[in-house]
């Protein structure tokens, strides 16, 4: 029986860029509607694909659970919930061992990259209910559900609707010992001593990073790239952007640092990374973000920061439409009524 699993983020969307920017406030009822939306949505083929819910302590499970659609067969995932992003990441690394076929996960980049760390090749529909939402896609949740029964139940094979991301690993040796983190869309270099608050506002704080993908239309350090040169998801490497004081800058650039806040930064230098190339930074005393948000706090030492290709393999819910009109896979026996003359 296919089988597919559903993790929602209940503290996605809800941080400090909601008071500061102009960021959307996503919350948790929001979250159930969509959730539900998906399950709905897993009932468009024939036979539904079976359910298994990442549990949480904010009612959203519970909800999802006492509204499924008659005949769709849901279940609480067991496992221990911390209220933390490790609830989100063992839900995801439980799914790649039970096998299943696809996860939906609702949130932003994130709860994205949590989930890439842990789900190995399973596939994954990023559905958008977070802050920053470079990766995640702004889909209607029963549409995400429709392409996630499709591929779960073979109608539509993985290979036609999903591509590989890349991630950035970043590493640094310190004092006690090797520090590193992963990143999605983009590995920060920030001239903030602590992680304080997370998320990277300041634009006179960023001193650059890399990132995997870059586009004008994406936020943050992959909008500041995007402004110079455009890089597909789907392209090998990264891009090592190196940024400056506006005054200084061979260049400068406007760009989207987080929903609501556009700022003008000075770019000193940009760089194709192929594959596993790393560059270097140097960390007089600041903190590595992932994805905008600040994560790793470093004193005296260098980082290297280094695209790597084993990321998520992503729903491309379009793409898996389309095949499946190809394919006749939304069809469904039954008798053409006679026309009157």
């Amino acid at each position: 029986m296919s089988r597919v699993g559903l993790i929602v983020n209940p503290a996605a969307g809800r941080d400090i860029r909601r008071l500061t920017g102009g960021a959307s406030v996503v919350d948790n009822y929001a979250k159930r509607r969509v959730a539900t939306c998906v399950l709905d949505g897993l009932t468009a083929v024939s036979e539904p694909p079976n359910v298994a819910v990442m549990p949480d302590r904010r009612g959203i499970s519970d909800h999802v659970l006492e509204e499924a659609p008659d005949g769709l067969a849901v279940d609480p995932l067991e496992m221990t919930v911390e209220s933390t992003a490790a609830d989100t990441r063992r839900a995801a690394s439980r799914f790649r061992e039970d096998d299943v076929d696809v996860v939906v996960a609702l949130g932003g980049d994130g709860t994205t990259r949590d989930v890439a760390c842990e789900i190995g090749d399973v596939p994954v529909v990023a559905v958008s209910t977070g802050t920053n939402n470079v990766v995640p896609t702004a889909v209607d949740g029963t549409v995400a559900g429709v392409a996630a029964a499709l591929l779960a139940t073979g109608a539509v094979p993985a290979a036609d609707a999903t591509t590989r991301h890349g991630m950035i690993e970043a590493r640094a040796e310190t004092a006690g010992g090797t520090q590193r983190l992963s990143a999605l869309a983009a590995a920060e270099v920030s001239a903030q001593s602590f992680i304080g608050t997370r998320a990277l506002l300041d634009p006179s704080d960023l001193r650059g990073g890399v990132v995997s993908r870059a586009h004008p239309g994406d936020i943050g350090l992959a909008a500041i790239a995007g402004a110079v040169e455009c890089l597909e998801p789907t392209e090998p490497g990264g891009v090592a952007v190196r940024l400056t004081e506006p005054d200084d800058a061979v260049r400068t650039v406007r760009a989207v640092l987080a929903p609501g806040v556009t700022a003008t930064v000075g770019i000193e230098s940009l760089e194709r990374l192929e594959w596993n190339e790393p560059a270097k930074f140097d960390v007089p005393d600041g903190v590595v973000g992932a994805d905008g948000e600040r994560e790793l706090e470093l004193t005296e030492t260098t980082v290297e920061l280094t695209p790597v290709p084993d990321g998520p393999r992503l729903v491309d819910v379009d793409a898996t439409l389309s095949a499946a009109v190809d394919v006749g896979a939304l069809e469904h026996a039954g008798r053409l009524q006679p026309t009157e003359d």
